[in-house]
């Protein structure tokens, strides 16, 4: 199991250069999971993209099925002290930290593109990258 956050669902559900990262990483890893949080950032990406008009509607609402297809059942509350924690120690955001603390209580850890959390938590975070390259 690892965790992973919005970048890489996108990286996977949305064809661009790290897509082929991330089908072999799901290939090697495919239990996935994600605070709650996660999915409303891919909804963003999404309206983002349509707003731009680099995807139509329905294609973002399919696409946003998948990945609650993807993350049915492997979603995670994490407790907001240690978010609050981990945000004001590392200078992340308190979304990037959900991702962390979530990693850490499963004892799994975090593929993320994100270079601050990269950064910040270099013991739990692994790119997308070395994740897709090293199981």
């Amino acid at each position: 199991m690892i965790v992973v956050d919005a970048n890489v669902l996108v990286s996977l559900l949305v064809p661009g250069p790290r897509t082929a990262d991330t089908e072999a990483l799901l290939r090697r890893d495919p239990a996935w999971a994600a605070p709650f949080l996660c999915l409303s950032e891919f909804r963003n990406v999404l309206t983002g993209f349509v707003r731009r008009r680099q995807i139509p509607p329905a294609r973002a609402l399919n696409l946003a099925a998948a990945a609650e297809d993807l993350l049915r059942e492997s979603e995670y509350q994490v407790p907001s002290a240690q978010v609050l924690e981990y945000a004001e120690r590392s200078g992340c955001t308190a979304y990037d930290c959900e991702y962390v603390v979530l990693a850490e209580a499963l004892r799994v850890p975090l593929v993320t593109s994100d270079r601050e959390i990269l950064r910040a938590f270099p013991r739990i975070a692994l790119s997308l990258e070395a994740a897709a390259g090293a199981r």
